[in-house]
């Protein structure tokens, strides 16, 4: 048999020869349709399996006989990962692989601002461009669930609707490089417990109305050129062959045209992988980031056990057809695109940016007036906590980074504030590991917090840096957190330093909302993120004063843990229940109601609100109105609101609009998010922001009659600052 295919790949190339003719997959000018079923048509059955599986740790095969190239991979979404060795996961330890770290996911929802999404989508394409990267593994759209969830900070928060409108903008700049978006994890990857087994039950409502919708508007409006399956599974079918995701939904429904990748590890059935859409096998038998496997990557589950059943006829041939032209179509958008910019890396324009999204993404929790923190009143500041100074580009799985440059928050404020700047480390955490960690003596932790308690003391003001990072058990791949409280006793260290100084500024990085049991004794509460590169002058300036904080929270954060949705119905709804003989499963008990819109829905206050965020100046609202009180057919209203900046000083306000259906046939959440503006105005300058209703905007899913309905009758707008901070409400009708 292989001498027989040896022969038949002879004779095709001496026809290419022969012919003088330049063959249409190489024509350029060609539709990639008519280059794809030219390329096909040349192929053994061979060459298009190995197609489908990977031949190292982040690439997968070619056809060298074609020159076609391979597909060349990288983690993740918020930089170009460090070189890994072709068949270990070790580093490759180049001296030229350094890039910028990117703000996280997070924090880039945290601006809401679209515009800022295309900065990023832009810049980090250039880096994977420069990189010769062909496929970028992310950005990350999958719905914040739970607080506890290791991996909330790749994604883009709480509401599919945010989600959605900051993920098209990523997808096209950085495609614009020749680069492909690989948006993950395709779906209801929203916990790290069990994640490789756990079964997902939900109701189609939810499917519909929440964990799909900005998948949905990454394929049909980002139009992303490949996805990548979930570990878990749901339906009982793990969701990297599963036929109703993969076959119905995605390229049914939706009608992509890309390629499906695997997560690593994520195939477990021949048969499924073949007729179930999945196209790449990436990382089999491994977790995609230690372990290794023993087995050849010809004994993928679509490698030799595929071609073999095959030609046993127990799956078609026409399946691999379908899967090479998904990958050759990737390969002619990519690698064998000739018009690709050379891109670029660690350059002062990727600086800028990362600097620009981290300034917008901070957000402005609480402040009783001492900020921004004046350096002619405050002349002695101690900074406390250990990311102040730690690499927060070290660990947190596949999204680790190799930077070119960290710059910390703690040599930032010293560049602000000057020598009066002084620090204590308050406690240690140990070192960045992958499903395990340090266990640091409670001894040692003791004596670090009385240090910085005693040091307090004398300071005019304290600024305490401290949250999560990413240790396993934090904000990490593969786990999820432990509790919701702070973890190495940080909750007693703030307790101490506001006990001996009133003038304490919490300035947390995390990616994930925290419980904060002091917080009625601190002045000031700022939310930071995993700003990558940039981080320190990001935090520097907001603190001071250079910029005027302009973020507003992605998702909420509740006071308690049990006040979450997905919580409130106990270990059934998460972390799941074992079965015997059978994997773990869980039910989203709290349905559609993720969020705010369980904290409207069931009158359960948030600690603070999605949306919130606070500015060193005013914005006033003045009377919003509608351009008809009547809604017709396909017709639209528009919402007008006036903003005005009352204050003494720059800012960027967001303004936001939900929409509630008075009655409605299905229960429905109080409000959702249905549109949302990011303004800048000078002091006194005023601006009338404008959003356009449409008839799409009132649908809901009906799981019966599996279709979006909008329903006659009375709806209201609600215009507001954060979900809960409403400044004008407004009536219509649709018929």
């Amino acid at each position: 048999m292989k001498l027989k295919t040896t022969l038949m790949s002879i004779a095709i190339g001496t026809s290419i020869l022969a012919s003088g003719q330049q063959p249409v997959y190489l024509d350029k000018t060609k539709p990639i349709e008519e280059r794809v079923e030219d390329a096909l048509s040349r192929m053994t059955l061979e060459e298009k399996v190995r197609l489908c599986h990977a031949q190292s740790k982040f690439s997968s095969a070619g056809v060298p006989r074609l020159g076609i190239p391979e597909i060349r991979m990288s983690d993740g979404p918020h930089g170009v990962r460090a070189e890994i060795n072709w068949n270990d996961w070790g580093h490759s330890n180049w001296t030229n692989d350094s890039i910028t770290a990117f703000p996280a996911l997070t924090a880039l929802a945290a601006t809401w601002n679209p515009e800022m999404s295309a900065i990023y989508g832009k810049s980090i394409g250039e880096e994977a461009r420069y990189r010769d990267k062909n496929v970028m593994l992310g950005p990350g759209v999958n719905i914040y669930r739970t607080p506890l969830n290791g991996r909330n900070f790749e994604y883009m928060g709480e509401d599919p609707y945010l989600s959605g409108e900051m993920v098209v903008p990523y997808i096209q700049e950085l495609q614009k490089n020749g680069v492909a978006a690989c948006v993950k994890h395709f779906a209801f990857n929203n916990q790290e417990r069990w994640r490789g087994s756990i079964n997902v039950v939900l109701s189609d409502r939810a499917l519909y109305e929440i964990y799909l919708p900005a998948f949905k508007k990454a394929v049909v409006d980002g139009c992303a050129w490949s996805i990548m399956g979930a570990y878990n599974q749901v339906w009982d079918e793990h969701c990297c062959h599963n036929s109703r995701l993969l076959n119905d939904i995605l390229r049914g429904e939706w009608g992509f045209d890309g390629a499906v990748i695997t997560d690593w590890g994520g195939a477990h059935d021949t048969k499924q992988a073949a007729l179930n859409g999945l196209d790449i096998e990436m990382g089999t038998w491994t977790n995609g980031l230690t372990s290794e496997s023993k087995s050849p990557y010809s004994d993928y589950y679509l490698a030799n056990p595929y071609l073999d059943m095959m030609r046993s006829g127990e799956v078609p041939e026409s399946t691999v057809d379908d899967k090479a032209r998904n990958i050759l179509r990737l390969i002619f958008r990519t690698a064998m695109n000739p018009d690709r910019p050379f891109g670029s890396a660690t350059s002062p324009e990727h600086y800028a940016a990362a600097k620009s999204i981290g300034d917008e993404a901070i957000v402005l929790l609480k402040n009783n007036g001492i900020l921004p923190l004046d350096p002619a009143k405050y002349k002695k500041i101690l900074v406390v906590g250990e990311n102040a100074v730690r690499f927060l580009n070290e660990g947190g799985g596949s999204s680790e980074l190799k930077v070119k440059d960290m710059f910390t928050p703690l040599d930032a404020i010293r560049n602000t504030y000057g020598n009066g700047v002084t620090y204590a480390e308050g406690y240690r955490s140990g070192r960045a590991m992958y499903e395990r960690e340090d266990r640091i003596a409670q001894t040692t932790l003791d004596s670090l917090r009385n240090q910085a308690v005693a040091m307090a003391k004398d300071a005019d003001a304290v600024i305490y840096i401290g949250g999560l990072n990413k240790n396993a058990f934090q904000d990490c791949e593969s786990t999820d957190r432990r509790e919701y409280n702070l973890p190495w006793g940080q909750d007693k260290i703030i307790e101490e330093l506001v006990a001996v100084n009133p003038n304490v500024i919490v300035a947390n990085v995390t990616g994930n909302a925290y419980a904060m049991p002091w917080l009625d004794k601190v002045p000031a509460v700022i939310q930071s993120w995993y700003l990558g590169t940039m981080i320190g002058p990001s935090m520097a300036d907001v603190i001071s004063g250079k910029t005027n904080p302009s973020g507003k929270l992605p998702f909420s954060f509740p006071k308690r843990l049990e006040d979450n949705g997905a919580h409130s119905f106990g270990a059934e709804s998460y972390p799941g229940i074992e079965r015997e003989g059978k994997s773990p499963q869980q039910q989203y008990l709290e349905d559609i109601l993720v969020g705010y819109r369980w904290h409207d829905t069931k009158k359960i206050p948030a600690m603070f609100p999605f949306g919130h965020g606070l500015s060193y100046t005013t914005f006033e609202y003045d009377k919003a109105s509608l351009s008809s009180n009547l809604m017709e057919g396909d017709k639209s209203i528009t919402v007008s609101v006036p903003v005005t900046n009352i204050g003494k000083v720059a800012g960027k306000e967001v303004v936001q609009l939900y929409i509630a259906d008075e009655k409605s046939s299905l229960p429905r959440p109080l409000k959702e998010l249905k549109g949302f503006k990011k303004v800048e105005l000078n002091p006194s300058q005023t601006e009338v922001v404008k959003f356009e209703i449409t008839p799409d905007d009132l649908k809901f899913f009906d799981d019966k009659a599996h279709e979006w309905i909008a329903e006659p009758g009375k709806f209201k707008v609600y215009i507001g600052s954060s979900s809960t901070d409403i400044k004008s409400t407004l009536q219509f009708s649709y018929k």
